[in-house]
């Protein structure tokens, strides 16, 4: 018995007075994996809402499958649940199945074959049948075994509590209910965060095994491109939403041909607008009738004057009616990619082989100990480990914020730029506009405004920055680097709160940008497209310390 799809039709859905979903139609047919991706704020986990019924919509209609799955930011039970009763919750429908499927069978036996009471039993016996096939319900326990394992959660006893637990793993358990549940249906909010490469990688396996549509909102680009078939940009357009077939690799290929067309439109517009201009002004003064003429133009004027003119002129009024058809209708001018602004601070004036730092025996106790590093001034380094293994202890000493025992030299007039994970400014009463603009100076904020950068909202200039959300508090920290890059960067985990757009026009602005880059960082997308050094930190007996067999240049 074949699943009904997941139908949401003319969706509308209005928070705080503003319309965050106009018009919303979407279908998810079983087997399809569809991927909402767009800017903080576009919709993606209000839509994701509104298909699990948990908000009503304001207009429009959702059709959704009977015991659809929501991966809710925390689980629906207290905090004295137990992981026991989590799982038994999970696995209810699939036990539910087998007994069914049993008491069926036995009534069977009892009914005879030309009962029609037979009939009805055998219609109600197929039909949980295929259900319990879909859902695999006899691999069920197995199953459960299996994800808790590749969760990493395998080796926590069952009679653990759920307050027991931290924020991350409640979530890993949540993400197991449901994959053990294999529901006909799935909507999923960030589902990889908080999970590691293998994990991750797990979680990809299991996704693409099952048989029922799948809606997942995701900034993970790396897993966007492993489990989607369709993706959809809920980011604001003429004509609603877009839909794009294929993964991410695809969406990415079909948005540089839709960046190149429009371009290539543009560019043709603009000279056809020079040319139009030209004939509406110059060609029009030249065919005047008050015109005075050149000598060459006397002989033979009066005989053929009118004819000339007559034509000259409609070619001029024709020109003037197409010049202002095409400034009415004309191609918006394609947003600038994030690029590094160069400026005065590219890079150290000082022409030397030194490097901008060189660190030696380095210690920052029980967080890092580094036996060597140097940056040279146009380094690409990609530090990587797993949670505690010192990356932003790391980048806090490159930086000059932490202290840290052994030698750390810096060259003469170096300027560092940090990037942290939660940035705070001094001044929270001061709106976004105001610190970007008395941060770079009125110059500088002038020849590269914020609203050009593309990483804040119009609507969100004018706000204290103590207002901000985290996510945006770190976008007008990246404005500022941008817009006057250090000779030394430093981002710890950039792509945080970055739309999947965004993140893609700051790597490529990596690869481009003056001075030294260091980037630590998670992001399993950006770490497999890296073209730099590559520094894997890992935990050591006395600390953290560079393994010299783990870290490696990749050319």
């Amino acid at each position: 018995m074949p699943q009904p799809a997941l139908i949401a039709h003319d969706v509308v859905r209005s928070l705080g007075g503003r319309r965050v979903l106009d018009g919303v139609r979407l279908t998810a047919s079983p087997g399809h994996r569809i991927g909402l991706i767009g800017e903080n704020g576009a919709g993606k986990s209000t839509l994701l809402r509104v298909l699990a019924g948990v908000d009503e919509p304001d207009a429009g209609s959702v059709s959704r499958p009977d015991g659809i799955g929501f991966l809710r930011q925390e689980l629906p039970f207290d905090a004295a649940t137990t992981i026991a009763a989590v799982l038994d919750e999970a696995l209810r429908e699939a036990r539910e199945d087998l007994a069914e499927l049993e008491r069926l069978g036995e009534e069977l036996a009892r009914v005879p074959e030309d009962d029609p009471a037979h009939r009805r039993l055998l219609d109600a016996y197929g039909r949980r049948l295929e259900q319990a096939q879909d859902r695999e319900s006899w691999d069920a326990d197995r199953r459960a075994a299996l994800v808790l394992d590749g969760l990493g959660l395998g080796a926590f006893g069952q009679d653990r509590t759920l307050g027991s637990l931290s924020g991350g793993q409640r979530a890993r358990l949540a993400l197991a209910a449901l994959l053990v549940r294999r529901p006909p249906a799935l909507l999923l909010d960030e589902p990889t965060n908080h999970l590691d490469d293998g994990a991750a990688a797990f979680v990809e396996e299991q996704i693409r095994g099952l048989p029922g549509a799948v809606v997942v909102a995701s900034h993970d680009r790396a897993f966007l491109d492993a489990v989607c078939t369709d993706l959809i940009d809920l980011d604001p357009a003429v004509d609603g939403p877009v839909r794009y077939g294929g993964n991410y690799s695809a969406y990415l290929g079909q948005k540089r041909a839709e960046r190149e067309r429009w371009e290539r439109r543009y560019a043709e517009e603009q000279q056809e607008l020079r040319e139009l201009r030209h004939w509406a002004g110059v060609t029009a003064h030249r065919v005047a009738p008050d015109r005075e003429r050149r000598d060459n133009e006397k002989m033979g004027y009066g005989h053929r004057a009118g004819r000339v003119q007559n034509q000259i002129s409609r070619r001029v009024r024709d020109a003037a009616r197409r010049l202002a058809e095409l400034e009415r209708t004309r191609v918006a001018e394609p947003p600038r990619p994030l690029r590094f602004t160069p400026g005065e601070l590219a890079v150290p004036a000082e022409e030397s082989p030194r490097p901008l730092v060189a660190l030696r025996d380095v210690r920052v106790p029980g967080r890092l100990a580094l036996d060597g590093l140097e940056v040279p001034a146009t380094d690409r380094l990609l530090v990587t480990g797993g949670n505690g293994a010192g990356k932003s202890t790391l980048l806090a000493v490159l930086a000059g914020c932490l202290p840290a025992e052994g030698e750390v030299r810096r060259r003469p007039g170096l300027t560092v730029g940090l990037l942290t994970q939660d940035t705070v400014f001094e001044r929270p009463g001061r709106t976004v506009r105001d610190t970007y603009e008395l941060s770079l100076g009125a110059e500088r904020a002038g020849r590269v405004p914020l609203g050009s950068l593309g990483l804040l909202h119009e609507a969100d200039l004018d706000k204290p920055v103590g207002q901000l959300s985290v996510g945006q508090r770190r976008r007008l920290a990246l404005a500022l680097l941008v817009a006057r890059p250090p000779h030394l960067l430093l981002l710890d985990e950039p792509t945080n709160h970055l739309s999947p757009r965004l993140c893609d026009e700051l790597e490529a602005a990596l690869g481009t940008g003056p001075g030294a880059v260091v980037v630590a960082g998670h992001d399993r997308w950006l770490r497999r497209r890296w073209q730099g050094r590559e520094l894997r930190l890992e935990p050591g007996q006395d600390g953290h310390r560079e393994h010299p067999a783990r870290a490696r240049v990749r050319h």
